[in-house]
């Protein structure tokens, strides 16, 4: 067996939003969820097929993050994983509706952050062993920090 660390591209301006689930209609599900929960937001989902043809299956609302996703989704290549690129909307506003998607098995992160998806290989097939979400801690906050955490809290609207 083989490990590889896959970086996930995406813009600047975007999330992704990264899960196992078990089933063809997973992107057709994903993206009813998506735009039920907020209809503003634009993304792209793609799912690896894990039998059958073996194909990316690909949804979404914008055909930039449509083709992001699915370039992701090939480079990782894990069977039943899926990817979501979002924009216009952050990961909380539609993780508990993804979560409710009836074959969705999990969600292994949500992030703005740099992403790697490191990725375990047997010559048959892939499968996620984890991910690496952003850097490591650079200390505990303090007062200051505290005082920044809420305050931006407050500025993009998540907190009175």
């Amino acid at each position: 067996m083989q490990i590889e660390s896959v970086k996930v591209v995406f813009p600047e301006d975007s999330n992704v939003v990264l899960g196992q689930s078990h089933f063809i209609k997973t992107v057709e599900d994903i993206y009813e969820a998506v735009v039920g929960t907020v209809p503003q937001a634009k993304f792209g989902v793609a799912f690896c097929e894990a039998s059958g043809p073996c194909l990316v299956r690909v949804e979404g609302n914008d055909d930039e993050l449509k083709k992001i996703a699915a370039d992701n989704a090939m480079r990782i290549g894990a069977g039943h994983s899926f990817i979501i690129v979002l924009r216009e909307s952050y990961p909380i506003n539609i993780l508990s509706r993804i979560k409710d998607v009836q074959e969705v098995c999990g969600i292994l992160c949500a992030t703005a952050n740099s992403l790697e998806v490191l990725v375990v290989d047997n010559g048959r097939g892939r499968g996620i062993v984890g991910v690496i979400d952003g850097e490591r801690p650079k200390g505990v906050e303090g007062e200051n920090d505290i005082a920044d955490r809420k305050d931006l809290l407050r500025k993009i609207g998540y907190k009175r």
